[in-house]
This record gives C-alpha cells, structure tokens and sequence, in this order.
C-alpha cells in the first residue's frame, strides 16, 4: 500500500510542478520573474526526481536497502538542486520589487549557497553509504537553513511594504517547508514515521510553485 500511494504522490507531484514551470517559461513573455519563477519550478522538479523515482522503483521492487547507490546519489543530486532553486528565488525577489543594488545581500546569499554545495561535496556525508553520518546532514543543511531564512525576510518584508497579494504567502510556504524538513534531517533515521513529513514539505514546494503560476496568470 505505502508503495503504490507513495510512488502515485510523487508522480502526481514531480507533473504538476515540472507542467507548471514548463507553462510559466512558455507563457512568461519575456518578463523576467516569471521566467526565473518557471525555471525554478522545472528545476525542483527535476532534481527531486534524481531521488524520487530511485525510491519509486525501490519500493515497487525489491526494497529500499537495495537501492543505496541510487538514492544516495539522487539525495545528493536533490541537495545541489534545491540550493540552486532558492538563489533562483532570490533573483525573483529581485525582479517583481524591483531591487537593485544590495550588493552585500547578494554576496551573502551566494555565499551560503557556495558554502552548503561545498559541504554537500565533501566524501564525510558518505551519500552512497546506508552509514550517512547525521552529523554532516546537519554540518551542510546549517548554510542552507540560513540561506532559507534570509528568502522568508525579505519575502514577508517586501510583500507587506508593497501590499502584494499574489506573494503575501510566500514567505509561508518557505517557513513550512524548512518547518517540516528540519526535523526528518534530525530524526528520521531513529524515529522512520518522522520521514511521513516530506509529503507535507512537498506540498509547500507545490504551493510555491502555484503562488508564482497564479501571479503569472493575473499579471500577464
């Protein structure tokens, strides 16, 4: 039962958002946030898949201890992916406020960004072990929590500033997903039920994507 459910969220997710960023690219008209919002959403999809579709087969199949290897590698491929996806989202806080300048800002933001990639590829996180130390899911996930942190800011600051209803939620979408993530990086591997929290993280990616969909629609 967990194989089929699963494997048909997943299936459901990796669609809607992949679909979604395709339109958003397609339909964006040159206009900047929206084509950055699109290819985000494209690259969400695609790099979850790398781990998504290993545990798929994993669990249709022979089981998940049989697949290391492979959702080793598409975790540690999803992790590079998903730094990448909030210095996109940054830029598109960039775009539709307007903001120039904020030189230092930037520098922090892909500051963090270098940091959690170069942590993601030192050999101690053993990714393609079924040992991954604990202690270097939270070594690298440290640059990335706080890179997380500065999008919700600046997200809830300006959207409040502007009175922008199409992003008023932004910034919640991000907090819940770090919200549920958090704890399956600290505990999934002692308490497993813990891991049931990536469905609803997937869900706050989801709403993401759609906020930025919705806007497109309206504005364009």
């Amino acid at each position: 039962m967990q194989a089929i459910v699963e494997t048909l969220f997943d299936a459901v997710y990796l669609t809607t958002v992949i679909t979604l960023g395709i339109r958003m690219l397609r339909g964006s008209k040159g206009n900047a946030q929206f084509a950055l919002f699109g290819a985000m959403a494209v690259l969400l999809g695609a790099g979850d898949a790398f781990h998504l579709v290993p545990r798929a087969l994993a669990l249709c199949t022979t089981g998940l201890e049989n697949y290391t290897v492979a959702l080793g590698l598409g975790k540690w491929i999803t992790s590079v992916t998903m730094t990448i996806f909030y210095v996109l989202l940054y830029y598109v806080w960039r775009a539709r406020y307007q903001v120039t300048g904020k030189n230092g800002l930037t520098a922090a933001v892909w500051g963090l960004a270098a940091a959690r990639v170069a942590l993601c590829m030192m050999p101690q996180n053993q990714w393609l072990s079924a040992e991954a130390p604990l202690s270097w899911g939270i070594y690298r996930n440290i640059p990335f929590t706080l890179l997380g942190l500065v999008i919700i800011v600046l997200f809830y600051n300006s959207a409040k500033e502007k009175g922008d209803k199409a992003f008023r939620w932004m910034w919640l979408t991000i907090v819940l997903s770090f919200g549920f993530y958090i704890p399956v990086v600290l505990w999934a591997d002692t308490v497993p039920m813990i891991g049931m929290l990536m469905i609803p993280k997937t869900c706050a990616y989801v709403w993401t994507v759609w906020i930025g969909y919705s806007a497109m629609k309206k504005e364009l």
